[in-house]
This record gives C-alpha cells, structure tokens and sequence, in this order.
C-alpha cells in the first residue's frame, strides 16, 4: 500500500436499522466508494443486514454498539435500569452516562448488555473489522473501559475515534484519554472522523469539500445512506437519500481516486499492529 498517499476509510453507520439501510449499503458497496459499514445487532434489520454483508466478502463490517436511541439484544427483564418495558434505550445520555459511572448495578447491567451485542455479531459468522457506538456512546470513559475488557475476548483490534478536527475544546481532555487508553490496549485508531458536524447531510458539495482538505494519516468518513428517509423520528431530518448519492457520485470516486489510498476498512489500512 502506499504510504504517501493519506488514507481514507468510508463507513455506513446503521447498518441493519432498516431495510432501506441495508439496500443502500449493499448498493454503495457495489456501485460507489462504500468500504466498511458499522452493524446494529439488535436493531429490526439486522438479520437481513447479516445476510448481505455475507454476499460481499470484501465489505469490512464492524460492531456499532447500540446503548442509547435503540434497541437493546437482553430482554427488558434482565437490564430494567438500562431500557423501557419495550427493551428499548433512551436518547438521555447525559444523565445515563453519569449513572453508568456511580452506580455499580447499572454499569453491571451495562457490561452484560455489552457482552450480549458483542456475542451476537460473534454468532454472525462475520469478522469484526472495528468497533464504535451509535452517537459515539464509547467516547465515555466507562463505556470505554467495558468496550475494550468485553471486546478483548472478541478480538477487537480497531475502535473508531470520534476526533473531527474543529470541535469543541471541552471535547479534547475525553480525546486524548481515548487515545491514551486505546494506545494501552494495542488498538488501533483513526487520526481524525469526518461526518460528526454535518451528520445527516453528508450530500456530495459536503463530501467534495472535505476531500479537499483531509490531513494526512488515516481518515475515516462516514455517512447514514438509505434508500429513503422517514427512518426514525430521531432522524427525521437526515438526507439519507442525498447522502447515498455522494456515496453513488462519479465527483466523489474522482477526488479520492489518485488522491487517497481507499481502504476496506481498519484491517486494509496498513496501520495494524
């Protein structure tokens, strides 16, 4: 691989939210510049999504854990303090998080939550390319904590780092902490994200505009494709349809192309141990 060049990961998050999901990743794959998808193992697609990704071999799929916003893989019963009556996880992540951290009963059930998506991808027969959380739960540091202790049984070797150059600088000390820990594991890292500050909009002029500009070192730019949109009411205004089409664009094949190593996924990128 040549290493002069910057490298570049292309991800689909929620993978298996949705057949028009699931569609969009296999067409991105196959048609456009799509390389790796991140899965929802517990989400009402999954088995269809498990099904395609099967169908191409080449496509570096990983675990999206799902722990907020989404639907848990325990029953209700075994995690009360985690889901509703329906088995489903909140969008409070800010309160969630602070009782992830106190309370021992919580983080217990957190843990066997963790498990029970990382067994489940385990069952799929897929290989684990990486790992993230839906709306970058992992970046909490007990989150963190379990991903890397859980997932080492897994064989984790690549965890997504939500680093988007131009964030907040609150955002920076949980960084550098997440790098630290992640060096200590052995894992291996993004240098930077993109798709973080226009999630949801990810059209090909946003996509063209960051091709410009990528700093050298690996990147990973990841998108929500989808056949339609209406997926969830949290999702509402994302412009899945637009963001397929800048997976799809031929613009957007000819700024990477010459440009950019395109990697399939974190095992392709030349930088694991």
């Amino acid at each position: 691989m040549d290493q002069a060049r910057p490298r570049l990961i292309v991800t689909a998050d929620d993978f298996g939210l949705h057949p028009a999901v699931n569609q969009a990743v296999e067409q991105a794959y196959r048609e456009g510049v799509l390389r790796a998808a991140s899965l929802m193992v517990a989400a009402p697609a999954a088995l269809d999504a498990i099904a395609r990704a099967r169908r191409l071999p080449g496509l570096a799929v990983g675990l999206h854990l799902v722990l907020a916003d989404g639907n848990a893989m325990l029953p209700a019963q075994q995690i009360p303090d985690l889901v509703d009556e329906r088995g489903e996880f909140n969008s409070a992540m800010v309160r969630n998080g602070f009782r992830f951290f106190f309370l021992p009963r919580v983080r217990r059930q957190l843990a066997a939550e963790i498990r029970a998506q990382f067994e489940a991808f385990a069952a799929s027969g897929l290989s684990l390319d990486h790992v993230n959380a839906h709306k970058h739960f992992h970046l909490h540091p007990t989150v963190l904590s379990l991903v890397l202790s859980i997932g080492r049984e897994f064989g984790v070797r690549a965890v997504r780092l939500p680093a988007e150059p131009g964030m907040g600088p609150w955002l920076r000390p949980w960084l550098a902490l997440m790098r630290w820990r992640l060096d200590r594991a052995g894992v291996v890292y993004n240098d930077h994200v993109f798709g973080l500050q226009h999630s949801g909009g990810m059209d090909e002029a946003a996509v063209l505009s960051l091709l410009q500009r990528l700093p050298n070192g690996l990147s990973e730019l990841y998108l929500h494709p989808a056949t339609h949109g209406g997926l969830t009411p949290g999702m509402a205004d994302y412009r899945h349809v637009d963001e397929l089409a800048a997976l799809l664009s031929p613009r957007v094949r000819s700024a990477i192309v010459g440009r950019y190593q395109l990697c399939n996924g974190f095992a392709d990128s030349a930088v694991m141990p």
